[in-house]
């Protein structure tokens, strides 16, 4: 009788060498920027743009605006991405398309969209009104920007969450005599916080850096990005690079401490 043994592939060297030399190469293409734009800063500088009462207060309507939009629109998207989840059938590639579409579209796109819905003169931007919200250069507009160009993230974080938690977990709490809600809530949810948490944590952090459809929507009251768009404009580039590093830093500090939170699952296994 033949016997079979095990292949044993060992890792050639000059591939180990190649991959190594292809990931420096990648990480200084991330890092030589960001590098090149904190020693351009000085900290007596950065002091002072801190201390710039427009730009901290870019910096806590981009922070604050953010942290909103994705709180409020995670009511909606977490329970739609677990009943899709739990759903079959071929329009389900079409609804995930149409979701994922405004982070693929240009976002100056994505804001002039929003504008045609939101407008004063829309059916949306009057019945908004007649209740005292307006969208056009507010921060509820620069929240509803950020949302409609961030929620794929979440949505796709939480289906594919979801998608993980074997169905027969369900289905015998179903038989047991519990309701959806109690299903949804008790069982799906839980197991499925960890992903659910780094969806909103993705959200956050693309939230607090859009650019293109806020300034279509919101110029006015700046955010970080927009600001640091002025500052180009009006006084060039010492003045947005000494914004931008500022602003790079604190996101910095404020990711890190929404990743140890939200300790990813490769973390957690180790």
């Amino acid at each position: 009788m033949m016997k079979f043994t095990q292949l044993k592939f060992s890792r050639p060297k000059y591939l180990q060498l190649a991959i190594t030399l292809a990931g420096g190469l990648f990480l200084l293409f991330i890092a030589a920027p960001l590098a090149r734009l904190m020693l351009s800063t000085s900290a007596d500088r950065l002091f002072a743009t801190a201390n710039d009462p427009e730009v901290s207060s870019s910096i806590g309507l981009s922070l604050g605006m953010a942290a909103i939009a994705t709180l409020v629109t995670s009511l909606f998207a977490v329970p739609f991405a677990w009943l899709m989840a739990r759903k079959e059938g071929r329009w389900k590639h079409f609804i995930s398309g149409l979701i994922d579409l405004p982070m693929m579209i240009p976002h100056s796109a994505a804001g002039i969209a929003l504008l045609g819905i939101v407008n004063r003169e829309s059916l949306v931007g009057k019945a908004a009104s007649a209740v005292g919200i307006d969208f056009i250069d507010r921060p509820a507009g620069i929240a509803l920007a950020m949302a409609f160009v961030s929620v794929p993230y979440l949505y796709n974080a939480a289906y594919h969450a979801f998608a993980s938690i074997p169905k027969r977990l369900e289905l015998a709490a179903a038989n047991l005599g519990a309701k959806p809600a109690t299903v949804f809530y008790s069982i799906s949810l839980p197991l499925a916080g960890r992903g659910i948490l780094n969806g909103l944590v993705m959200m956050f952090a693309r939230g607090m850096s859009e650019f293109g459809a806020v300034i279509m929507v919101a110029y006015n009251p700046f955010t970080t990005p927009v600001l640091i768009f002025d500052r180009f404009n009006a006084f060039g580039l010492r003045d947005a690079q000494a914004v931008s590093a500022l602003f790079i830093l604190i996101s910095l500090v404020v990711f890190i401490v929404l990743r140890i939170l939200s300790k990813p699952e490769e973390d957690v296994r180790n």
